[in-house]
């Protein structure tokens, strides 16, 4: 029997287990793929707190050993659902039955690619899910924001600050995100929008070297030369094998506030895959912490 189960073994995944284990609980994570998540294909993290500089992996296998030496069990399969059997959670994974008294979820998301030739290749090496994550690393460069919401005009937005120039590449002839968030743009001089056109192909071999883009109306192709490419076009939420365990919103996020508690007392939600607004390093690691806490204050409160 554990005390806390964990589903996912990302940035908050694996921060709520050394949260865990240094209460003295009795912890298991679950990972379907590899340990550190989305953050292992970053070759440069700088926005982390106290460290100035280190790649994805090396953050990652960090937090894995960290969470490991404390004592912390990990069990490299993936989970396919939460049942509950005499008030007990069972977590169900590889065939096998593991009960805990609570679960984090901690599933985080998957960027939705834009499916083109070397987008795969070049991920780390001028494609990016994250403007505010690598934009720096564009400083004076030109880069292209591919996408229509909030989140694409925002990115644009923020890299417009540090890039010389900033092409924002959109299918249709006018954007999805809210009109507030286009009017600046449209008054910065190194940005640029290309509408009604969506992206055929990434050049380079080693690195990004720019984009083709094909306009949807005409069928004309046009090549821009960039530096770096952010995909902005949606994440996808690792949620479907819990949509019967807790409420999930219309695009498949746990619904959940920064109390990182869930609509099933005894289950938590931390990081991206839960209702939220801003999805970083930080804030994964903030949820970790503070689902743990409140696993632990259940487990000490209810379930004496």
């Amino acid at each position: 029997m554990y005390d806390i189960g964990i589903i996912g073994g990302g940035t908050a995944g694996m921060t709520a287990a050394i949260y865990g284990q240094r209460a003295g609980k009795k912890v298991i994570i679950f990972e379907s793929m590899t340990y550190g998540g989305q953050i292992t294909t970053s070759p440069k993290v700088e926005n982390y707190p106290g460290i100035a500089s280190v790649s994805g992996s090396e953050f990652a296998t960090n937090l894995l050993e960290q969470a490991m030496s404390l004592g912390a069990e990990t069990e490299l399969e993936k989970v396919t659902g939460i049942v509950e059997k005499n008030g007990v959670k069972v977590i169900l994974a590889g065939g096998s039955e593991f009960p805990c008294k609570t679960v984090i979820i901690a599933t985080g998301v998957t960027h939705r690619h834009l499916g083109v030739r070397r987008e795969e290749k070049l991920i780390g090496a001028g494609v990016s899910y994250c403007a505010t994550c690598d934009g720096a690393f564009f400083k004076n460069r030109e880069v292209a924001v591919v996408g229509g919401g909030n989140t694409a005009l925002q990115d644009a937005a923020f890299l417009s600050n540090y890039c010389k120039k900033v092409y924002l590449v959109h299918r249709r002839d006018e954007f999805r995100g809210e009109s507030g968030l286009v009017k600046p743009l449209e008054e910065k001089d190194n940005v640029e929008f290309v509408l009604d056109c969506v992206v055929k192909e990434i050049k380079g071999e080693d690195v990004v070297e720019g984009i083709i883009v094909q306009n949807k109306k005409t069928g004309e192709e046009q090549e821009i030369p960039v530096a770096g490419i952010f995909v902005a076009v949606g994440q996808i939420p690792q949620n479907q094998e819990f949509e019967e365990v807790v409420r999930l919103d219309g695009d498949g996020f746990i619904l959940a506030s920064e109390d990182c508690m869930t609509s099933k007392p005894g289950v938590f939600v931390a990081g991206d895959c839960r209702t939220k607004d801003v999805r970083q390093l930080t804030t994964a690691a903030a949820d970790g912490a503070v689902a743990a806490l409140a696993a632990c204050s259940y487990l000490d409160r209810i379930l004496k």
